[in-house]
């Protein structure tokens, strides 16, 4: 048995997210079947993180240990994207170390929220269309207080499994990318559920005048989820890049 690393992307929209659950159809239960169709045994896989349901990601990286003597990686990488559904592609396989963890050895996620002011009928299923005027030099302004390591219970998910809820957050900007389309991207070293939607959402209010530009920074200073605003929805967001040593 060898440890693989694999690189992959997948479109979210039909799934329940990444992890494996029951009675549900998640990201991870068809990759795993699919490998179980190929090597006709059973094969758990391991992702650098959750991505929650409707969420994209265009850019992942998980693991799995496999008998190195059936295949060799560019036979495993062609198989497996003919077995695998139109809504997941593996870009690469290796065999790495069998110390390497695609979750635990990230050091680093970036995630972009897309939106848009135009209605567009090829956005539906990976932006959110915005009826209202936005001011995004005062979400910039109020994003900067995202940055630096700090406490994001305020934006996370109620009774999650996690340790702690400190991230340390390296970039939070907006960006217009074409005239009228815009992303946002944060990167930190790790994320809480539903942490991006929620300041999304937060940092939206502001954009909308409703939320001082300070308002960040009192929210956080709360750590209580009901302080934050309504969640955007998922169908816009994107894992987007993963760093490893």
């Amino acid at each position: 048995m060898k440890r693989y690393r694999i690189d992959l992307a997948y479109n979210g929209s039909h799934f329940f997210g990444w992890q494996r659950q029951p009675k549900q159809h998640s990201v991870q239960a068809e990759i795993e079947n699919c490998f179980q169709k190929l090597y006709q045994t059973k094969v758990s896989i391991v992702g650098c993180g959750r991505t929650d349901t409707g969420v994209h990601a265009k850019y992942y990286v998980m693991h799995v240990d496999l008998d190195e003597s059936k295949y060799d990686e560019d036979v495993l990488l062609y198989k497996m994207n003919k077995i695998l559904p139109p809504s997941i592609v593996f870009y690469s396989i290796k065999i790495v170390s069998d110390q390497f963890h695609a979750r635990f050895d990230a050091t680093e996620r970036s995630y972009r929220y897309f939106v848009h002011h135009q209605k567009d009928p090829f956005l539906n299923e990976t932006s959110l269309l915005l009826h209202q005027k936005v001011d995004y030099q005062k979400m910039n302004e109020a994003a900067i207080e995202l940055l630096g390591k700090k406490d994001f219970t305020s934006f996370s998910k109620l009774h999650t499994d996690v340790h702690t809820n400190l991230c340390d957050v390296r970039e939070a900007v907006w960006v217009e990318y074409e005239n009228g389309k815009w992303y946002f991207q944060i990167i930190a070293d790790r994320f809480l559920r539903n942490m991006v939607r929620a300041t999304v959402g937060t940092l939206l209010e502001i954009g909308y005048g409703k939320l001082e530009v300070h308002s960040i920074q009192e929210i956080l200073n709360k750590k209580d989820r009901s302080e934050a605003k309504t969640s955007v929805p998922a169908h816009a967001l994107f894992l987007w890049d993963v760093k490893f040593p």
